[in-house]
């Protein structure tokens, strides 16, 4: 928690150090560039999917892989990585209608690979999903006649 926490203060803070910005509030920093807010707002997913595939490897320390918990886990994962595809979508969207952009070609390349990526992310606990709910209902199924 204390590492997040100390992560974020230096996001908020890096900007200032940049060349444009190195004299600007924090007002003008991040309200006359939407761009920066909102890559800080897709980060949030992430860092979720990614405290929550931690948890999957506990359950599987623990030897509870099979377990609703791993599968809401999972199911989690899953849901972030649609959102991040959402954010890179918005992005994207962003690119092409700010007029302000003189090199798009960068951009673009970027917001496809993170959309292929979290597709990529999606469809892997997806199948995850199916296969450990498909073990857990297996394993109660086996419990209740025991």
């Amino acid at each position: 928690m204390i590492d997040g926490l100390g992560a974020l203060a230096l996001l908020l803070w890096e900007p200032h150090l940049e060349g444009r910005n190195a004299q600007a509030t924090l007002f003008e920093i991040y309200f006359n560039d939407p761009f920066l807010i909102c890559a800080y707002a897709a980060a949030i997913p992430i860092f979720v999917a990614l405290y929550q595939a931690i948890k999957v490897i506990g359950y599987a320390g623990k030897n509870m892989i099979f377990s609703p918990s791993t599968v809401k886990a999972v199911r989690t994962i899953k849901r972030c990585a649609i959102a991040v595809v959402a954010f890179a979508v918005g992005f994207e969207i962003y690119i092409f209608v700010a007029n302000n952009s003189d090199d798009r070609a960068g951009g673009v390349v970027i917001g496809v690979l993170i959309a292929f990526v979290a597709i990529v992310i999606a469809t892997g606990a997806a199948m995850f999903e199916r296969i450990l709910q498909n073990a857990v209902d297996l394993k109660s199924e086996n419990d209740l006649t025991v």
